[in-house]
């Protein structure tokens, strides 16, 4: 199945993604950072696959799903940002270098593999 490749190099992307925080200093970090980590990556895994299937269901829709789960994700996004910094005290700078280290590189990633797989229905 042509989902397996996405797969794996998103657990690829993943492992590469989770080094620096696991060598960087604690002080560096906010405090539950592995829940925004897991929460985020697992937003754009679930944006990834569900894209990839619905290309792969209907070609024309690729463009409309994946504007779709990008709103999604931002406003997940946006409302587990507010619950988090509601129910915690963090430094906020160190909050937001955190936050958006793992926010922009996930989107990064998605945008990177679905365009792939757009360029690549293009060609056939």
């Amino acid at each position: 199945m042509k989902l397996l490749q996405p797969v794996l190099l998103y657990l690829l992307f993943i492992i590469i993604l989770a080094v620096p925080p696991l060598v960087v200093n604690p002080n560096l970090l906010t405090p539950h950072f592995w829940l925004i980590f897991f929460f985020i990556s697992a937003l754009t895994f679930l944006v990834v696959i569900m894209v990839s299937v619905s290309q792969r269901i209907n070609p024309e829709l690729g463009a409309q799903m994946f504007l779709g789960a990008t709103v999604f994700k931002i406003l997940s996004c946006l409302t587990f940002t507010v619950v988090f910094l509601l129910k915690n005290k963090v430094n906020r700078y160190v909050f937001v270098t955190d936050f958006f280290y793992v926010y922009f590189l996930n989107t990064a990633f998605e945008i990177y593999t679905l365009l792939r797989n757009l360029r690549n229905q293009n060609l056939k």
